[in-house]
């Protein structure tokens, strides 16, 4: 199983508590933290892009970097390790984008690639005067689709004439070409955007939930692993988890509840409120996630796996075990002393990095 790390580019990282780690991003705490990776063998690490916060107490994701440009940077001070930047497609034309990517790839020599957001929180847009209109959320995946479509031409030739409905191309030019494919990653989890990513991406974030339920994510995998049967192309399952561990499961539960009870609500709500300006969308707004999400209340957006290391090493392989899945990209509560865990008292003992220990 692939192994990548979620980079802390906002501020708190994934917890959305006042009781949680605080701190504010910087290139010195991401370079560390990809470091660590690299060093623990990780085969990838992504940056998201996020350009208004949610507020409240903690002011969660008030502080932000820019995705391109930190991996730029981080790509000149690593050697191994994949890196993925974010893409918010409504922001940038997408021959800009693709340059970007190229750019990044000639940094790191070949190991770039470019995670695909189409835009769900309609106040990160409005801010700057570039929000579509409520119309763009019927049809983001085709515009998404579009802007792949000519990115993906000038990697491969260096010039597009795509003509369609969003972008027409003239002779549009970008050279040099990448030293290496440069893969597409997405995180879409409706029908229409699976679809788009078995039809567009490489790799697809499946959704998964719940505390301490690692296989709860089969379902999701299982409808992206379908849909990339009707398409024939390859398009791998990754999930977005947070680990909280310790020496002990009372003690990294310990932790949890800790966490859970300076549970920002004033954040959630800006959250859940952006989300329902859309009931049809693929991020939070979902029935099933606006339950888990909205009416549970826990300071997190994504699955949470607590408990001793040894704990943890179990039900991540566990997760491995579920049928599509590819690869795990993780959070942490700390993140400098959680890859530290990870690397020394987690990653030993997992059944699924075995071999990779072994050519280690």
């Amino acid at each position: 199983m692939q192994l990548g790390v979620f980079i802390p580019i906002g501020n708190n990282g994934w917890l959305i508590s006042t009781t949680s780690p605080q701190y504010k991003p910087s290139f010195d705490l991401n370079r560390a933290v990809v470091e660590k990776a690299e060093r623990f063998g990780f085969d990838f690490a992504l940056s998201m892009i996020k350009l208004h916060g949610f507020g409240g107490p903690s002011r969660f994701w008030d502080y932000n970097l820019e995705s391109f440009t930190l991996m730029a940077g981080l790509a000149s001070v690593t050697s191994r390790i994949q890196l993925f930047a974010t893409c918010a497609v409504l922001t940038l034309p997408p021959p800009i984008a693709a340059r970007m990517a190229v750019t990044i790839d000639s940094i790191s020599h070949g190991r770039f690639g470019v995670n695909i957001i189409s835009g769900w929180q309609r106040r990160e847009y409005t801010q700057m005067g570039i929000w579509p209109g409520s119309e763009h959320y019927k049809r983001r995946y085709e515009y998404c689709a579009e802007y792949v479509t000519i990115m993906r031409e000038l990697w491969d030739a260096g010039r597009c004439d795509f003509k369609g409905r969003f972008f027409q191309m003239d002779d549009c030019r970008c050279l040099p070409l990448p030293s290496a494919a440069i893969p597409i990653i997405c995180a879409a989890q409706s029908d229409a955007g699976t679809h788009f990513a078995a039809q567009h991406a490489d790799y697809n974030f499946c959704a998964s939930f719940g505390f301490n339920a690692p296989t709860a994510v089969a379902p999701s995998v299982a409808r992206l692993v379908a849909a990339t049967r009707e398409t024939g192309r390859h398009c791998g399952a990754l999930i977005l988890t947070m680990v909280i561990a310790d020496e002990t499961d009372d003690a990294a539960i310990a932790k949890w509840e800790h966490y859970k009870a300076g549970t920002d609500l004033e954040a959630l709500a800006y959250r859940d409120e952006q989300a329902q300006d859309d009931p049809n969308t693929d991020v939070y707004a979902q029935p099933n996630r606006r339950r888990i999400l909205g009416t549970n209340k826990l300071p997190t957006n994504q699955g949470v796996l607590v408990g001793s290391y040894a704990s943890v090493a179990r039900m991540l392989d566990e997760l491995a075990e579920v049928p599509g899945v590819q690869g795990v990209m993780l959070t942490f509560d700390d993140f400098v002393i959680g890859m530290e865990q990870f690397g020394t008292r987690i990653q030993p003992l997992l059944r699924c990095r075995a071999r990779i220990r072994e050519a280690a």
